[in-house]
C-alpha cells in the first residue's frame, strides 16, 4: 500500500477535526477524498503531508512513517495546492528551475526533467513564456508539473481545478489520467465537483471528521438505489399488469407515466419496451435516471457540497512555498 492510516486524530484545542480515521490506498491509485467544508479533509491532508502533526494515531505514506520520517515523505510526494502558488512574473522554465533548485535536484539533470513534465503536461512549447501570460487550466497543468519534477511516488492535489470553467476542468483532468497512465503515479484528490470524482477509481466520504463511506463510485452509487426507468404509454394501467407479470415484482404508476427500477438502466428500458410492443401498447416516452454522486453524499451526511470557498481553519495553511524569485 502507498498510503496507509491508522487511527488518525487532530484536535484544535477542544475541537476534535479528525477523529481516528483509517485509510488504505493502493499504488497507482486514483482517490478521492470528498467532504464538505470543515469536515476534516484537509487537515488529514496536511497531516499525510507532514504539515501538521497529529494528535494521535499514525500514517505512513510511501513506506515513510509521517512523523519520523517526515523528510522522506516530503520527498516522495508532490503537491498542488488549491491556492496559486506560482510566481506569475517569471516563465515557465523559472519556476521550475527554482523547484529543482529546492529539492536539490541534480544540476545535469534539471534540464531534462524540465522538458519531460512540461511535455507530460503539453506545456513544453510555453517553457519560455512568461506565467502571467497563461489561461488559468495552463497555470494548473505548470503547477502539477511543479509537483512531478522531483519525480514523487505520491501526488496530493488539493482542490485541483477550483475556479476553473467546465472545459478547463475537463483539460487538466485529461493531462492528470494521461500522465498517470504513463508514469503509474498514486493520485489522493480532494475536490467538491461530483463530475471529477468519478475519476476516481475510489472515494472516501468524510463528514464530521470520521470516515463515513469508502468505496468505487459505482459502488456508492449502488449503495442509495438502483436505476430508475420511466415509461409513458396511453394505457398505463395496462402496461403496469404486463410488466409487473413480467418482471415478478411491484411497478410504480403515476398518472400516465409508469416506472420500474433495477441495476442496468439501459438494459431495462430496453427489456420494458420490448414487453409492452409485445403486448401492442405504444410507448410515447422513456427516460433513465441514476443515483448520483451527489445523491451518495447528500444521503451520507445530509449536506449539499456548494462551490464555496474553504474555512481558513480548514485549508491547506502551511505552503511549503519557501518562495523567492529569480532573477535574470
Amino acid at each position: 500500500m502507498t498510503i496507509i492510516v491508522e487511527n488518525l486524530s487532530r484536535s484544535f484545542g477542544e475541537i476534535q477535526a479528525v477523529k481516528g480515521i483509517d485509510l488504505q490506498v493502493g499504488r497507482g491509485e486514483t482517490f478521492g477524498f470528498l467532504g464538505p467544508n470543515g469536515a476534516g479533509k484537509s487537515t488529514t491532508i496536511k497531516m499525510l503531508c507532514t504539515l501538521l502533526h497529529p494528535t494521535s494515531g499514525r500514517a505512513s505514506i510511501n513506506g515513510y512513517d509521517i512523523e519520523h520520517d517526515s523528510m522522506r515523505v516530503r520527498q516522495s510526494i508532490g503537491i498542488v495546492f488549491q491556492d496559486p502558488t506560482l510566481d506569475e512574473y517569471l516563465t515557465a522554465e523559472q519556476n521550475l528551475y527554482y523547484h529543482c533548485m529546492v529539492y536539490h535536484t541534480p544540476v545535469k539533470t534539471r534540464d531534462t526533467r524540465i522538458h519531460d513534465v512540461l511535455q507530460l503536461v503539453g506545456l513544453e512549447e510555453r517553457r519560455k513564456d512568461i506565467v502571467k501570460t497563461f489561461s488559468g487550466g495552463m497555470k494548473r497543468r505548470l503547477e502539477v508539473a511543479r509537483g512531478l519534477l522531483h519525480e514523487p511516488q505520491t501526488l496530493f492535489l488539493d482542490e485541483p481545478t477550483v475556479g476553473l470553467d467546465p472545459q478547463t476542468r475537463r483539460s487538466v483532468w485529461e493531462h492528470v489520467l494521461r500522465l498517470r497512465e504513463r508514469t503509474g503515479l498514486t493520485i489522493f484528490m480532494t475536490t467538491h465537483y461530483m463530475e471529477e470524482a468519478e475519476y476516481c477509481d475510489r472515494i472516501a466520504i468524510i463528514d464530521h471528521g470520521q470516515i463515513v463511506a469508502v468505496d468505487t463510485p459505482a459502488a456508492l452509487k449502488r449503495m442509495i438505489g438502483q436505476n430508475k426507468v420511466r415509461l409513458v404509454t396511453s394505457v398505463p394501467e395496462r402496461a403496469v399488469s404486463v410488466l409487473e407479470q413480467q418482471f415478478g415484482r411491484p411497478v410504480q404508476r403515476e398518472e400516465d407515466a409508469i416506472y420500474v427500477e433495477g441495476e442496468d438502466g439501459q438494459a431495462l428500458a430496453a427489456d420494458a419496451i420490448r414487453h409492452l410492443t409485445l403486448a401492442d401498447i405504444a410507448v410515447r416516452g422513456v427516460s433513465i435516471t441514476a443515483p448520483t454522486l451527489e445523491d451518495v453524499f447528500v444521503h451520507l451526511t445530509g449536506r449539499v457540497i456548494r462551490d464555496e470557498t474553504a474555512s481558513a481553519k480548514d485549508r491547506l495553511g502551511s505552503r511549503m512555498r519557501g518562495r523567492g524569485r529569480l532573477r535574470r
